[in-house]
């Protein structure tokens, strides 16, 4: 019985792990907010990101690396987000974000589909 019971665990972490939301409160959450007009943290307030210039929430310190990328014009499409949750540092050197990023291009994906808005309680889109 035991043995079932740890098969169906097993069997239902990766669908677990698509889950965008859970992911993000997992990964994300204890650095971002989603909510609009949410106090900023630790990271900036991603609600709205997709469609957002990077760098480009007036009430968030970015490090100059995500200042220039916004200043040349950059913004955060679904692309460009999945990349930087790829490996935000080799992306952008010398940012700011304490975290890894996201391993697996599964989670990856999850994540920003969250934030575009394709799951339940899921973020709008910024208008440019």
């Amino acid at each position: 019985m035991r043995l079932a019971l740890a098969a169906a665990l097993l069997l239902a972490l990766p669908a677990a792990a698509q889950d965008g939301r859970a992911l993000f409160e997992q990964r994300c959450a204890s650095c971002h907010a989603v909510a609009a007009g949410a106090e900023e943290m630790a990271g900036p307030n991603l609600h709205g990101v997709l469609g957002r210039r990077v760098g480009g929430d007036p009430g968030f310190d970015y490090s100059p690396a995500l200042q220039a990328a916004g200043r040349a014009g950059e913004r955060w499409d679904t692309a460009r987000l999945i990349r930087f949750l790829d490996d935000p540092e080799e992306m952008y050197p010398g940012v700011w974000m304490g975290a890894n990023g996201l391993p697996a291009a599964a989670e990856r994906r999850a994540v920003v589909e969250f934030l575009r808005g394709g799951r339940e309680g899921a973020l709008p889109v910024a208008q440019p």
